[in-house]
């Protein structure tokens, strides 16, 4: 990989030395010269670079103000100050302002040489750093979804597994935990993605229209039937059907649609010829399937259709782990949804966030941090621009000052404050029994594991403790 190097210095025959110095040791390389700070600042605006070598004694814009505008510009930037031996505490200055060296005049050939190579070497290892970083970010998302937590990462990996298949999914869960999102991503992960995905939401049809939306009708099957329509099934051939909150629907449509899922076929209404469909169907619930079955309220044959693998998803509450991550993209979302400027969350809001019970789970949190970007009239929100009442300061020993604290440093005092106060009771409760504990909270053995490892935590402590 090709390395751009900048020389900044106003002494042509300098610049000329050393770029023939340069090019004649180091073929993989580019240089750019300047002969001024000014133009050196006009060549990072139109190119990137990875080096750059500066001098330090230069006219109008010396080479201590120039290295704080290219660092302002790039932070990756490489800079190597030089300098005449009488001025070498000036370039130990530059250091400190964020050079990463500095050579004296006149130059050993190789020296120089070794010196660039070495921040050539150390540009590629910050690259590759940045790089996994972000991609380690990035796992902070798996198609729309948020979060990390052990729960998350198993509905991840089931989508994953299911996405090569056409298997029926059962997506199980309370109001608001993202059930439509697992649908979506179950169908963007599949074959038949750039296919149809058309979702219904069976409580919104009435009963008496339900069958014809999905199954479709011919012209004169019923008053007022003008002309064919094609039902959703029919729409959705080759891609995906998304039946949402499939419990609410009555006994004789899931007939139908039983038929539906076993044969591949469908029987438009005043239709004696049968239609055949290859659709994908993906199904969801907010009730006790298995319960309205013992009723004869669900058909049995029709859930075991259904059900062939059950993707359930959590409620907030057994993956508080994941509250920050959420809390940080609906508040970024939200500002550019509204056109605001970035907000911050005051630390003691965000310590109540975390101790919320949500049990409108994300869809919950989501509208709390909307109203909260709608309605708090500065930069930092507080209980008070959501609708909580103003309480005290419920700040973790060390942060004394909210004020003047970093967001980021104080929400993870406060995460900090939390996990601990939170893992401790569970552990005092349980009596040091890690699986009990772990019951309690509504987390897997290994994720308290790792939240107690993080915070330093050990279950010994708390054995033979009286809660």
């Amino acid at each position: 990989m090709t390395t751009r190097i900048l020389i900044v210095d106003d002494e042509l025959k300098m610049l000329a030395m050393l770029q023939r110095t340069i090019v004649g040791e180091l073929p993989d390389v580019e240089i750019v010269t300047a002969g001024s700070g000014q133009q050196a600042l006009e060549q990072t605006a139109h190119q990137p670079f990875d080096i750059a070598l500066v001098d330090i004694r230069m006219p109008e814009m010396d080479g201590l103000s120039l290295l704080e505008r290219l660092k302002e510009h790039n932070r990756l930037l490489t800079v190597i100050m030089m300098t005449a031996y009488s001025a070498v505490d000036i370039a130990v200055t530059a250091i400190k302002k964020g050079a990463y060296d500095f050579i004296t005049k006149p130059f050993d050939r190789d020296a120089l040489v070794l010196l660039i190579q070495k921040a050539a070497e150390r540009g590629r290892l910050l690259r590759e750093n940045l790089n996994l970083r972000e991609r380690i970010a990035e796992t902070e998302r798996f198609e729309n979804f948020i979060g990390t937590s052990t729960r998350m990462q198993k509905i991840y990996t089931t989508i994953q597994m299911i996405s090569g298949t056409d298997v029926t999914v059962l997506i199980t869960g309370e109001s608001g935990t993202g059930k439509n999102l697992a649908a979506k991503a179950i169908h963007a992960m599949s074959a038949q993605s750039q296919k149809p995905f058309l979702r219904v939401n069976c409580p919104a049809i009435p009963e008496q229209i339900l069958e014809s939306e999905l199954f479709g009708y011919r012209k004169g099957a019923f008053t007022h039937a003008s002309q064919d329509k094609k039902g959703m099934f029919q729409a959705a051939d080759g891609g995906t059907i998304y039946l949402d909150e499939i419990g609410d629907i009555s006994l004789s449509v899931q007939t139908k649609l039983l038929l539906a899922i076993e044969d591949k076929e469908i029987k438009p209404l005043g239709d004696p010829k049968s239609l055949v469909v290859n659709v994908r169907v993906v199904a969801s619930t907010n009730c006790d399937l298995k319960a309205k079955v013992d009723a004869r309220q669900f058909r049995e044959d029709l859930y075991y259709r259904l059900n062939v693998v059950n993707l359930r998803m959590p409620p907030l509450r057994e993956r508080r782990e994941d509250l920050p991550l959420l809390i940080d993209h609906f508040l970024s979302e939200s500002c550019r949804l509204y056109d605001r400027p970035k907000k911050q969350i005051a630390p003691e809001l965000v310590q109540r966030l975390l101790a919320h019970p949500w049990e409108g789970n994300v869809r919950e949190l989501e509208n709390v941090i909307k109203r909260a970007v709608v309605m708090a009239p500065g930069d930092t929100v507080h209980a008070e621009d959501i609708g909580w009442a103003p309480i005290g300061p419920m700040l973790p020993t060390g942060l004394t000052n909210p004020g003047l604290a970093p967001y980021q440093e104080a929400k993870k005092q406060v995460l900090a404050a939390f996990n601990r106060g939170y893992v401790s009771q569970a552990l005092r409760a349980s009596g040091g029994n890690v699986t009990q504990a772990a019951q309690m909270a509504g987390l897997e053995r290994q994720g308290l594991q790792q939240i107690m490892k993080r915070c330093g935590i050990k279950s010994d402590t708390f054995r033979g403790v009286i809660p």
